[in-house]
């Protein structure tokens, strides 16, 4: 009987054959295969204003809350943008972006192939600023992400894509997973 792990590696094959993503994506760009976190285990910590709840898993919500509550002491506002995300998910963002007519290669330097987004585990975190609230480059010219920059690890958390990151991944200063290990 095949194992849970096998089935979800071969289900992530299926999608990326599906999608496009070629076979040694993983590989060329040094992303691991993270597994789904399972949505019943997750809290919620607020509604992004697309009205869409933001979960975590519940040490990463209590990280988070800690982050929040510092930055605030600080007099800074971190707005939390985007929490778990499933794999069925980010699948539809890559569908949608394809349909858009952008390539499969273009996608994949702005958004993780299913099963390799850090967003899957419930530990990642997009975060914005009261003068930042899209996902772009620009909220790194905030406040907020000097102070994130300075602070966050000490709370367990790491900006995942920095600029030139290893992975292919455009630059994300938004982006930030907790690893349950502060430096």
């Amino acid at each position: 009987m095949p194992s849970p792990a096998n089935d979800y590696t071969a289900r992530i094959a299926a999608l990326h054959r599906e999608l496009g993503v070629p076979s040694d994506y993983a590989a060329q760009r040094h992303l691991p295969l993270h597994v789904e976190a399972d949505p019943a285990t997750l809290v919620s910590i607020g509604r992004n204003d697309a009205g869409r709840d933001i979960a975590l898993l519940p040490a990463a919500a209590a990280a988070w809350h800690a982050l929040h509550a510092a930055a605030a002491r600080d007099a800074v506002t971190l707005i939390p943008l985007s929490g778990f995300r499933s794999v069925a998910r980010q699948v539809e963002l890559i569908r949608a972006k394809l349909a858009a007519g952008q390539s499969i290669a273009d996608i994949l330097r702005v958004v993780a192939a299913p099963g390799h987004s850090e967003h899957h585990t419930g530990r990642a975190l997009d975060i914005g600023a009261p003068e930042s609230t899209t996902l772009d480059e620009s909220f790194a010219a905030t406040s907020a992400f000097q102070w994130l920059s300075a602070h966050a690890p000490t709370f367990g958390w790491h900006l995942s894509y920095p600029a030139g990151n290893p992975h292919g991944i455009a630059y994300e200063p938004w982006h930030w997973c907790w690893n349950s290990s502060p430096n």
